[in-house]
């Protein structure tokens, strides 16, 4: 895929964040108090002493991530998380609705099973997220698979305050490092706004952090 057709359908997912404020923004929840939500705690994997921080802000619903947590990140992790080189922080950045619900249902999870139940979405995306008209009915199986009752996942998929604080989250991220698009990442303190597409691409960037 050409960069300029990458640029666009990023570029046109990041559209869709405007749409998924309507609903939350007039709640006028305690939005500070979500926040303290543990759900809303960081999900990272790896030594907590390797000596560079990889994070990566994704969208469940972008087929550039999948693309990435699909043919990369196994081997990133292989290579550089297991290896004690890497740790590895995962951003919810929702950027339509039924990416929103995503997030919400895999932070749910106890927190040892978010990471393989993203995974899970990743390698499924085209199954539930662009398969028919109702993506959140599908969602609801996918969920199902992972545990979750289709009554608890109506109450999470409806709980405002915690939808209402990862969106507020994605906002407060996305002006502080001008995230544009999905995935973007960071190196340390390095940005790169753009899936890395080799895994010879990412030990590159891993070595200038």
């Amino acid at each position: 895929m050409s960069t300029q057709s990458s640029l666009s359908r990023r570029n046109l997912l990041m559209g869709g964040a405007t749409l998924l404020a309507a609903p939350f923004i007039t709640m006028g929840r305690a939005h500070a108090q979500a926040a303290q939500d543990p759900r809303m705690g960081p999900r990272i994997i790896g030594n907590p002493q390797a000596p560079i921080l990889v994070q990566e802000w994704f969208s469940l619903t972008c087929t550039h991530c999948a693309h990435f947590a699909t043919e990369l990140f196994p081997k990133i992790k292989e290579q550089f998380i297991d290896t004690g080189k890497v740790r590895f922080q995962f951003h919810d950045f929702p950027l339509d609705q039924v990416a929103l619900i995503a997030a919400m249902v895999a932070r749910s999870l106890p927190e040892e099973r978010y990471v393989p139940f993203i995974e899970s979405l990743f390698s499924r995306q085209m199954q539930w997220a662009f398969s028919g008209n109702d993506p959140v009915a599908h969602l609801r199986q996918e969920a199902a698979l992972a545990g979750i009752a289709p009554a608890e996942f109506d109450k999470i998929s409806k709980d405002m305050s915690f939808g209402q604080a990862l969106y507020q989250q994605t906002q407060k991220e996305g002006q502080e490092y001008e995230i544009k698009g999905t995935p973007y990442f960071r190196f340390n303190n390095t940005p790169y706004a753009q899936d890395p597409e080799t895994v010879e691409k990412f030990a590159e960037l891993v070595s200038k952090a």
